[in-house]
């Protein structure tokens, strides 16, 4: 009898211990991380959501448009994103580019890179119509700014987030997009897009466009957007400081060689001037959690007890960045930091 007390007892406490971290979970998805209040990137992380693909189609080649399907979707505003957790834990982040007003499904595309680092791949091989996967957001760090007129540049699968934006424009507001890509045939929504910018407010560039023809009378006051490849949105910006970048990517995660302090770990390294903290962390420490290794998930998060940190990255909070890092993507500004490792 005594025996089976303590089996009940034990079996008891594994239970409250299930539950309880079931909830903290809920809470933050990416635990033991804390859940953030005011992400720079959008609203406060919403719990994790599992999303039935309910449609897999060829939108232009090369690019695979997912509907994913549940039952009510928080709501979202043009220009946000979803982190999708893909089969193999891998998360990427993807453009919404259906309606805002759908609360029963969301709908994503994506482009296959042969050379990147899995993610797409992993999307065109083995997610199909069937596949359920989770989700945490929308976040939007590529609002729709008030403006009295805009200017859109959008590059191949670029135009993912652009599209909400030109389907939900005021009537009378004026507007124009630049769309560039390889060829046609690997353009997707082109002929959506050819027929909301009907009267000419659409250019259709295959190749490298002139941005300096093609942008020279943009009027004062314009909201400039653009989504694309990096050397499209390095030229917008150049041309126009203020405009608006969505970046899937960081923007470089190169810099000065300097050393990290594992304190806990009693370990000190040295992160080369073409590597990450990450990558010198892990060749150490194996089991550091990591995944998106672009500075958007926070799984990397790492508190930071001595040094200053060059941010690179698009979660943080202000509050957080005074003693935390995102080691995937972000630097020392001098020559050592210390983690909490």
């Amino acid at each position: 009898m005594p025996k089976l007390r303590t089996l009940a007892v034990v079996a008891g406490a594994a239970l409250l211990a299930r539950r309880a971290m079931r909830r903290r979970i809920q809470v933050s998805p990416l635990w033991p991380m804390p859940a953030l209040e005011e992400p720079t990137s959008g609203r406060p992380r919403s719990r994790a959501l599992r999303l039935l693909v309910t449609s897999r189609e060829e939108v232009a080649e090369g690019v695979v448009q997912l509907r994913l399907e549940g039952r009510d979707l928080p709501r979202w505003e043009p220009g946000a994103h979803l982190d999708v957790v893909l089969p193999s834990g891998l998360v990427r982040q993807y453009s919404l580019c259906g309606d805002p007003q759908d609360t029963s499904s969301y709908t994503v595309a994506t482009r296959l890179v042969p050379d990147g680092r899995g993610g797409s791949r992993e999307v065109h091989e083995q997610v199909r119509e069937g596949t359920e996967l989770e989700v945490r957001g929308p976040r939007n760090r590529f609002p729709l700014v008030a403006a009295s007129s805009y200017v859109f540049v959008a590059g191949g699968i670029g135009i993912t987030p652009v599209l909400p934006m030109l389907r939900t424009l005021p009537d009378g507001v004026e507007w124009r997009l630049l769309y560039c890509g390889r060829d046609r045939a690997s353009m997707p929504f082109l002929e959506e897009v050819e027929k909301l910018g009907g009267g000419g407010r659409v250019t259709v560039v295959e190749g490298v466009p002139d941005l300096g023809a093609l942008l020279a009378d943009v009027p004062d006051g314009a909201a400039v957007f653009c989504c694309g490849p990096q050397g499209l949105m390095a030229a917008v910006e150049k041309r126009f400081p203020g405009v608006h970048l969505e970046r899937f990517t960081p923007r470089s995660s190169a810099g000065g060689a300097f050393e990290v302090e594992l304190r806990r770990s009693k370990r000190t390294l040295t992160v080369p001037a073409d590597s990450t903290v990450l990558a010198a962390v892990r060749a150490e420490l194996p089991d550091t959690a990591y995944s998106c290794e672009q500075g958007f998930c926070g799984t990397c998060q790492q508190r930071v007890l001595e040094g200053e940190v060059d941010h690179r990255d698009e979660l943080l909070t202000d509050a957080e960045r005074s003693d935390s890092m995102l080691i995937c993507v972000s630097r020392a500004r001098g020559d050592r930091l210390v983690l909490d490792l």
